[in-house]
């Protein structure tokens, strides 16, 4: 009886061992967390010490705001739009100015693409290095940017001679590469947290921004027929102050930080030297479709600015004060393309997005000669109790076309340049498309006003711009899908 009894003892000790020593043994693969939180199994190398990152309880998870979890997305994204919702309360400002400007001192229209121009050449010569700035740290490179470009409007506003305006138009450049670059890192940051959303991230920035040139514009068109065209550009350097100081209040979105600072720029200086080099990029189709489809939408940008205020306060009632009120209405109109081109991201892809944009955009532009060849005045619309004519409303609903087609190609452009670039060099791979786009910026302008002032048919100059904005998206919808980038 009694051996019986030892017997059993020692079988139950047995078991209980075992049991203990399942648990651990169960622990033997660990987990690694990705980004985009799926859990992936790793296989144990001899003598590594191994930790295991668990997620948080059901009951501890991060609380959620407009579908995006509130700390890690939804706080520093409301706080982004919130500086850039004021920064484009004084771009919206200035959009009526700078072509005016240009003309109140006497320049041609060729002069005065070059003038629009220069900050485009700021832009791309410092793209590559902004970007690699901007994957170190995206909040240092955000701030030092607004602060020059605050300055370099100052500067416009206070210039007296033409050498002095290109100097301060090339800082505005150099300020908007640097700020720019950490804005799209972030911007990529956030949506990465929350990918099936990125089409909603990227729109939300694309509306915010055409709210606030909806708003500003015509604030802008009132401002330049009262004190002139230079207040305006003290409107946008006052918006930039504002923008700097609350980009003092974002935080650092950049996942893979360093204990030291100094660990921190060697590995950093590595990863973006190797990940995003733009000649390895470039070697791809799909980058390659991207990089056209984006100089396209900087022949339309640059008609936004060199080419249609002109032929609006030619047409328009109200002069300067009719083209506001055109640019906002656009500004508007973006509110409504920019949810429709981050739906279409989301739902369809972010590649057929950039192509139907491109097209209807094109389309916009292409139409402005046959617009303003139109004769008599229009029953349907008035301005100031009196009929507008048939060219100034036709003018208009092209331009909102394209304003409509462009602003729902933005998220797209946006989205797809995310997709596309290696997680490690994300901002520096990113500015390559805009590189692309701000180079052809720096001749789009000059092109345009010397097809104006040589050809002799009013908007041809924006035809031409929609022609080149076609090519570009039929170049993207003929290049081959992405491939993924090791």
């Amino acid at each position: 009886m009694i051996v019986a009894r030892s017997r059993t003892s020692c079988i139950c000790g047995v078991l209980l061992l075992l049991s203990r020593c399942v648990k651990p043994f169960t622990l033997c693969r660990p987990t690694v967390l990705r980004p985009s939180h799926r859990v992936y199994p790793k296989a144990v190398e001899p003598n590594v010490h191994i930790t295991i990152v668990k997620g948080l309880p059901s009951e501890n998870r991060e609380p959620e705001w407009f579908g995006f979890p509130s700390e890690s997305v939804a706080k520093p994204l409301a706080l982004l739009l919130l500086s850039q919702f004021v920064l484009f309360l004084g771009v919206g400002a200035v959009i009526p100015s700078i072509p005016l400007y240009g003309k109140e001192i006497g320049l041609s229209s060729a002069a005065n693409g070059i003038v629009i121009s220069t900050p485009a050449i700021g832009l791309l010569l410092l793209a590559n290095w902004s970007g690699k700035q901007a994957d170190k740290a995206r909040k240092a490179a955000m701030i030092w940017g607004m602060a020059i470009i605050a300055v370099a409007d100052l500067g416009t506003a206070c210039a007296t001679n033409l050498p002095l305006l290109i100097l301060a138009r090339f800082g505005l450049g150099v300020g908007r590469s640097w700020s720019e670059a950490g804005e799209r890192g972030m911007l990529a940051d956030l949506a990465q947290r929350v990918e099936s959303q990125r089409g909603k991230v990227v729109a939300a920035q694309q509306a915010v921004a055409a709210l606030g040139i909806a708003i500003g514009a015509p604030v802008g068109g009132l401002l330049v027929e009262e004190y002139g065209p230079r207040v305006s550009f003290l409107c946008v350097s006052a918006a930039a102050t504002i923008c700097w100081l609350l980009y003092w209040f974002l935080p650092e979105t950049i996942a893979n930080s360093q204990s030291t600072e100094n660990s921190y720029d060697v590995e950093t200086e590595t990863i973006t030297s190797d990940s995003g080099d733009w000649i390895s990029l470039l070697k791809e189709r799909s980058w390659q479709g991207l990089a056209l489809c984006q100089s396209g939408a900087s022949f339309g940008f640059a008609a936004k600015i060199a080419s249609i205020p002109i032929l609006a306060t030619e047409c328009l009632p109200g002069g300067a004060a009719g083209t506001g009120l055109l640019l906002s209405a656009a500004g508007l109109t973006g509110l409504l393309g920019a949810p429709v081109g981050g739906f279409c991201t989301d739902k369809i892809s972010a590649r057929a997005t950039c192509v139907l944009g491109g097209v209807i955009s094109a389309t916009g532009l292409i139409s402005i000669p046959w617009a303003l060849s139109l004769n008599g005045d229009s029953p349907f619309a008035l301005f100031n109790n009196e009929a507008m004519s048939n060219e100034a409303l036709a003018f208009s609903a092209v331009v909102l076309l394209w304003s409509f087609g462009s602003t729902a190609q933005g998220p797209a452009l946006t989205a797809y340049a995310q997709e596309l670039a290696p997680d490690d060099a994300k901002a520096t791979a990113m500015a390559l498309p805009r590189a692309s786009g701000d180079g052809t910026y720096i001749v789009a302008p000059f092109i345009l006003g010397l097809f104006a002032d040589n050809f002799g048919v009013r908007g041809s100059d924006c035809a031409l711009a929609g022609s080149f904005g076609l090519f570009g998206a039929l170049s993207l919808l003929f290049s081959r899908e992405k491939k993924q980038i090791e």
